[in-house]
């Protein structure tokens, strides 16, 4: 069947917010007195904060996610930008009649703020936040709250991620799923997921629609 619907993953899919989170992750372990390699930042994109914090300092999570936030908000608009042909691609998949969707593990109110920034916030039928849903990726109900509000239906639908919670929270709501090669998780890691496609360009989902 073809793709009629399109849900991505925000950071690190659609928009390039990698530098910011590896600063705030590093900004706030600092504060509260561990040093963070650039590695052990990476590994904590994807999952919502509490989750990252919570194997660290469980009485210190509420602490630990406020100043993340803080700097996070503070520095976001001198780092955020779209990924190559993001907005291109959208615009092309918007004219071809696809319908698209974002669903992240963040926040509705950072979320606003990098689509606002990269220009890219005029292309969604729908957005599916961490404040949407009682469970985040790889728990399905982010993607099936989308599908509902889209009218979509799963066998139809893709959706594209950068982290292994994308592709998971894929194969447990019945949709075919993209990894992206130019995911700071590389792309070796992403196909163990064994995701439907690997995008190694953002423009490759115009082939993959036949738009």
């Amino acid at each position: 069947m073809n793709i009629h619907t399109i849900l991505f993953d925000l950071d690190g899919t659609l928009i390039d917010t990698n530098e910011l989170i590896i600063e705030s992750f590093t900004h706030t372990f600092n504060a509260y007195g561990r040093k963070l390699t650039r590695a052990e930042a990476i590994e904590f994109i994807g999952p919502p904060l509490k989750d990252s914090f919570s194997q660290f300092a469980p009485e210190q999570v509420d602490a630990m996610v406020e100043t993340y936030r803080k700097h996070n908000m503070k520095h976001h608009d001198n780092y955020v930008k779209a990924f190559p042909h993001a907005a291109e691609t959208l615009a092309e998949l918007k004219k071809g009649d696809v319908k698209l969707g974002v669903v992240t593990t963040k926040m509705r109110g950072t979320v606003e703020m990098g689509l606002r920034v990269t220009e890219l916030d005029s292309y969604f039928n729908t957005v599916i936040t961490l404040d949407d849903v009682s469970h985040a990726k790889p728990h399905p109900e982010p993607i099936i709250k989308a599908l509902r509000a889209m009218n979509a239906d799963a066998e139809s639908t893709l959706m594209v991620g950068d982290n292994f919670h994308d592709i998971e929270a894929g194969h447990h709501a019945g949709v075919k799923t993209a990894g992206v090669a130019w995911s700071l998780k590389g792309r070796e890691k992403l196909l163990s997921y064994k995701p439907s496609y690997m995008l190694d360009d953002m423009s490759d989902l115009l082939e993959i629609t036949g738009v």
